[in-house]
């Protein structure tokens, strides 16, 4: 269980993540939904234990995220962190050194299913080919805890079914995931949770069986929803 409690994070006098509390449930495949500069990438760098909270806890299995819960927790983020020198073979060795729940068998089926070479040099690699690669070095390990910051940018529309159906199959049922995206459609097939943020606060939980059901809603309709009300709000000067 992975529990995000009364979280903030200020830089200088700005709040980019605040007072966000919720609880995420293994067996679950959350989709983190939310314009730019919504908070989401701050708050999974906090669970990564990347950037401490200004205050607040976040909490891995009832304890602190420490040195001993990262280690159970493969976060993928946005920026490259790959070496032009290496190729894709280079890369799974890297991430075997470091990580002891890593698999070099499970990484060349995920760079396979990716439809990438080993010997490929990243410097010739194209964005869609590197997200394909930062994708299987992250789906690697065997984590308990997967996030995935925009995964599926520079992936071209008929890959991504593939890549989604990779992500998900080596994500089993005992995981948490967590993806985040601005491709809102994208994820309605494969999420079953979808996680709002707005301005760094955290607006809503919901389960999209029991959206679809009751509100008669996609995850789209809900988005268009609540990011209407919220900047109307804006707009017209309304606090909560």
């Amino acid at each position: 269980m992975l529990q995000s409690i009364s979280v903030c994070k200020k830089y200088l006098n700005k709040i980019v993540v605040d007072n966000v509390s919720m609880t995420l449930e293994p067996g679950h495949v959350y989709a983190m939904l939310g314009p730019n500069g919504s908070g989401k990438t701050t708050w999974m760098k906090m669970v990564a234990g990347l950037v401490k909270p200004s205050f607040g806890e976040i909490q891995f299995d009832d304890k602190p995220v420490d040195l001993q819960s990262k280690k159970e927790i493969a976060y993928m983020p946005t920026e490259p962190f790959f070496y032009d020198w290496m190729t894709v073979e280079d890369v799974g060795k890297y991430y075997n050194d470091f990580f002891e729940d890593f698999s070099l068998d499970r990484y060349a089926q995920l760079i396979s299913a990716m439809n990438l070479e080993m010997d490929l040099k990243l410097k010739t690699l194209s964005s869609g080919m590197m997200a394909k690669l930062k994708i299987a070095a992250t789906m690697g390990r065997d984590a308990k805890v997967y996030m995935l910051d925009e995964p599926l940018n520079g992936i071209d529309l008929l890959s991504r079914d593939k890549v989604i159906k990779a992500i998900v199959t080596y994500a089993s049922d005992d995981k948490i995931l967590i993806i985040s995206s601005h491709l809102v459609e994208e994820l309605e097939a494969v999420a079953d949770t979808a996680i709002f943020f707005c301005d760094g606060k955290f607006i809503g939980m919901y389960e999209l069986e029991a959206m679809r059901f009751e509100e008669g809603m996609s995850v789209a309709d809900k988005y268009r929803e609540l990011y209407a009300k919220t900047y109307k709000e804006a707009e017209d000067g309304v606090v909560d």
